[in-house]
């Protein structure tokens, strides 16, 4: 009785949940078709980009350089012979010239020496003479008979001996007098002294540099150059010369000298510019600044700021102007600095490319341009 009584109830939930699910069906696709009508997200904005257009430079990178002034030819005076100094005729910034003395060593053991040789070549030439008058005898007497073939002989040799012995005299005379003229030092060309070796009463050995003269004739204008510079510099350049306190004080100049090794301190590389008709101006000394065109124009160059890297190589971003998209472009550098990039090829004149925000970039994503600028120079 219970469970008829319970089964219409069953039957009641029953009828309820099939209107439920009926009414669900009914409201579904109105919902589904309520969300295929909703509005799809908004597309990204372009991003903003900073770009300049290439185009070649007009000419090439200016190097300068500060150097000083010096003489083409810089000698070392010295003495030939040791022995003390007894005076020094001149000092620093005094003019020479040709054949001017200016120093001299103590001449007492030259004087010395000169007249020994003298004394001995005095007795060669008396032996000589003697020798002379006994080869004259003994060749009559051999003649007439009254003396021997040996006796002729032996007076021969005398004599040949006799003969070697003045020569060598004499080559000692002159070794002494040449050593006597050694105590006077001599300037073989005109210039002007720039340092001092030694001072007078010093004793001082052979080669010893007692003043150091630059010769007169020619200038070179010196420079400390860097390895990188040294390497990338052309063939012979012709270099600007100007006094750095007045720069309209100006000379040209060909590359005379190259240091093959560099500064161990600095590890620059000392070249010396030969200065062609110096104005006096350009005195011994005098600091002066260089300049050299590095490079030759035709070459594209764009700001650091753009490079950036793709495959481990260097590329920067071009910008398509009728998609404005950009893409990643490997390019070769030739030179570069903190400001700019010169690039060898990878790019053409008119290329659009971007200076500012590279790093957020994506290949073929869309940009806004914020300004454009030429690179040419």
């Amino acid at each position: 009785m219970e469970d008829c009584m319970r089964r219409p109830d069953h039957g009641a939930r029953y009828a309820s949940g099939l209107r439920r699910g009926a009414a669900l069906g009914i409201l579904l696709p109105v919902l589904l078709a309520g969300c295929d009508d909703a509005p799809a997200p908004p597309a990204a904005d372009p991003r903003p980009v900073r770009v300049t257009t290439v185009a070649p430079r007009s000419g090439g990178d200016v190097i300068s350089l500060t150097g000083t002034v010096e003489a083409e030819t810089q000698v070392n005076l010295a003495f030939r012979i040791d022995g003390r100094m007894v005076e020094r005729r001149v000092n620093v910034g005094d003019r020479v010239a040709a054949g001017q003395v200016v120093a001299r060593l103590d001449r007492t053991n030259e004087e010395n020496g000169l007249r020994a040789a003298r004394a001995e070549m005095t007795t060669a030439r008396a032996r000589l003479t003697e020798a002379r008058n006994n080869y004259q005898r003994q060749r009559e007497l051999l003649q007439s008979g009254f003396t021997t073939r040996v006796r002729y002989d032996e007076a021969t040799r005398t004599l040949r001996s006799a003969e070697s012995a003045l020569d060598a005299t004499q080559a000692q005379v002159n070794i002494a007098q040449t050593r006597l003229g050694y105590t006077d030092l001599v300037a073989d060309a005109g210039g002007v002294v720039t340092a001092r070796g030694a001072e007078p009463g010093e004793v001082v050995q052979p080669g010893r540099m007692i003043v150091q003269v630059a010769r007169e004739g020619g200038r070179d204008a010196v420079f400390d150059v860097p390895p990188t510079l040294k390497d990338q510099a052309p063939a012979d350049p012709l270099i600007e010369v100007a006094l750095t306190m007045d720069p309209a004080v100006r000379a040209e100049g060909r590359v005379r000298e190259v240091s093959p090794q560099a500064d161990p301190v600095t590890g620059t590389f000392r070249v010396r510019v030969g200065l062609a008709d110096p104005p006096p101006a350009m005195r011994l000394g005098s600091t002066v600044t260089g300049r050299m065109e590095l490079g030759a124009g035709g070459a594209i160059e764009v700001p650091a700021s753009a490079l950036t890297r793709a495959q481990q190589q260097p590329a920067v971003w071009v910008v398509d102007p009728a998609a404005q998209t950009v893409a990643l472009r490997p390019v070769e550098v030739l030179r570069f600095d903190p400001a700019r990039v010169v690039v060898g090829s990878g790019l053409e004149a008119g290329d659009i490319v971007v200076t500012a925000g590279v790093q957020a970039l994506r290949p073929g994503q869309k940009v806004r341009l914020l300004g454009t600028q030429s690179a040419a120079r």
